[in-house]
């Protein structure tokens, strides 16, 4: 039975596609099978990962709304073991259709409940909102990635997200856990960067992984050739940095 991971905060430019992306990238090089679901209408991890979104069918847009079979839309990536339920800008008006749907907050949890044994890792993608597919996703997921960006305001909005959490804990998925916080965009050489991981490390302990992404030209510049960080440039810092992490994640979440 795979394992469903949320990677979200409502904060934007906090690296969530970047980090989606390249840890499934590691995770599907480590041979495991893996699936991202895009669900930001932006599509930013479909086309990073090789998806051309205006060539396909079928998106998670259509599994949501129109109750299309996900096997339909998901697409191959340019990783092997790596596959993609890509998004669409429509996926912008599935808030509003949703809304009127019965049980909406769990149309994304029976979507994946048959196709969840066909992979170690599901990957979802979410967009920088609190809003009902965000809802979907953290209803649908066993764990939750929060990444904090070293920056100033890093640890705004945060307090809002963990309310959500606990309030999705104890209405709709009891079984939900914070995988961890990771930091991203660490500069070393900048005090303000050491001062973000003391006060992410102090608040909140345990939970922070111990690997930290550090600012990386490389993982900005692949997205634009459709590739992860890993298969543009396997010797980048952010490359290591998220092969780092995958092996993180899988001394903690150990699959046959």
């Amino acid at each position: 039975m795979g394992k469903i991971i949320a990677l979200a905060n409502q904060k934007g430019g906090v690296g969530k596609t970047t980090t989606t992306i390249n840890l499934a990238a590691s995770l599907a090089t480590l041979e495991k099978k893996v699936l991202v679901i895009d669900a930001d209408p932006q599509a930013n991890a479909s086309s990073g990962l090789g998806i051309d979104i205006n060539n396909v069918e079928s998106t998670v847009y259509e599994c949501l709304v129109n109750g299309i079979d996900p096997k339909e839309a998901i697409r191959k990536s340019c990783v092997e073991n790596l596959f993609v339920l890509p998004s669409h800008i429509d996926l912008v008006g599935a808030e509003l259709e949703l809304m009127n749907m019965e049980k909406r907050e769990t149309v994304l949890k029976s979507m994946l409940e048959e196709i969840r044994k066909e992979y170690d890792f599901i990957l979802i993608d979410c967009s920088p909102s609190l809003g009902i597919i965000t809802v979907n996703a953290l209803t649908a997921a066993d764990s939750i990635i929060i990444p904090v960006q070293c920056e100033y305001f890093a640890l705004e909005g945060i307090s809002k997200l963990l309310n959500t959490i606990k309030i999705i804990k104890t209405k709709l998925n009891p079984e939900l856990d914070i995988e961890g916080f990771l930091l991203t965009m660490y500069d070393s050489r900048l005090r303000l960067s050491n001062l973000i991981y003391e006060e992410v490390k102090k608040h909140f302990q345990e939970l922070v992984f111990d690997t930290i992404i550090a600012r990386n030209v490389k993982l900005s510049e692949s997205p634009s050739y459709g590739l992860p960080a890993i298969m543009y440039d396997a010797e980048s810092r952010g490359a290591k940095n998220y092969l780092a992490l995958a092996q993180e994640i899988l001394i903690k979440n150990p699959t046959k």
